[in-house]
């Protein structure tokens, strides 16, 4: 019961957020919205069909639509806790009876489900821009693009980590944000490295499913059990990681200061 409180407050806690700073979030998906139709425009102009690294340009839209929802999940979590440390507010999440990997685990949970609605509304505005449709198999797609960026969610509590520790990180994380391009474009099932590193395999599967019009039960028992034992690893180590941030934060007494 007291977990559904936690969770439930800090949806509404997000959904409020979104409201009040609807000038912000609108603005925040325009840029994104924009970069896409340079990027695809480029592709088409100078790709083709295949733009490179296996795509086609069905792939160009699922690769940015995912790198950009990943964006936002990651980077809400690291802009909140160095909010959090500048406002001095830092301290109090810590001192909560929840713990702070709780309630930092209930705000991430509640950004996926507010950027899950908004990304959803941009894929289809860039299908509709570029005319390239793709298999929205929701049975399919939600549980495969969840699985995914739970490995991810411990990618960002690394990050969340540095940034309780390091305080200011934001060239780390367009540096991150870089890598993560790297993640969604290189396909895993032609270079071997990518398969094993967190969004790699999971994008893999995705593509199979939005583009090639597989389902989820088409993609085979061990494609899935892989994704899924990947995505714990990365999520259970990075939640070790930011631990090891916080005992070094409050052993510094870092969480009160910025």
């Amino acid at each position: 019961m007291k977990a559904a409180v936690l969770y439930g407050a800090s949806l509404r806690w997000r959904v409020i957020e979104f409201r009040r700073y609807a000038f912000d979030t609108l603005s925040s998906v325009l840029s994104i919205y924009g970069f896409f139709v340079v990027i695809f425009l480029g592709a088409k102009l100078f790709g083709g069909d295949r733009p490179g690294f296996g795509h086609t340009l069905e792939g160009v839209v699922v690769s940015y639509a995912l790198w950009a929802f990943t964006i936002l999940s990651l980077g809400s979590l690291t802009f909140e806790l160095t909010q959090e440390a500048t406002e001095g507010t830092l301290e109090q999440l810590g001192m909560s009876p929840f713990g702070l990997v709780r309630v930092l685990l209930a705000r991430v949970a509640s950004s996926l489900v507010v950027y899950f609605v908004v990304w959803s509304g941009l894929l289809l505005v860039m299908m509709t821009t570029t005319g390239k449709w793709l298999n929205l198999d929701v049975v399919s797609v939600v549980p495969l693009l969840f699985v995914t960026l739970v490995g991810m969610i411990g990618v960002g509590f690394v990050l969340g980590g540095q940034a309780i520790v390091f305080k200011r990180i934001q060239n780390a994380l367009q540096i991150y944000q870089i890598l993560i391009i790297a993640l969604v474009v290189v396909p895993a099932d032609r270079v071997t490295v990518i398969k094993f590193l967190p969004l790699g395999w999971g994008t893999h599967l995705l593509q199979r499913v939005l583009v090639d019009g597989d389902s989820i039960f088409e993609l085979g028992a061990g494609d899935l059990l892989f994704l899924v034992a990947n995505s714990l690893f990365y999520f259970l180590g990075g939640i070790a990681v930011f631990r090891l941030f916080e005992r070094a934060a409050r052993e510094r007494g870092l969480l009160g200061h910025y």
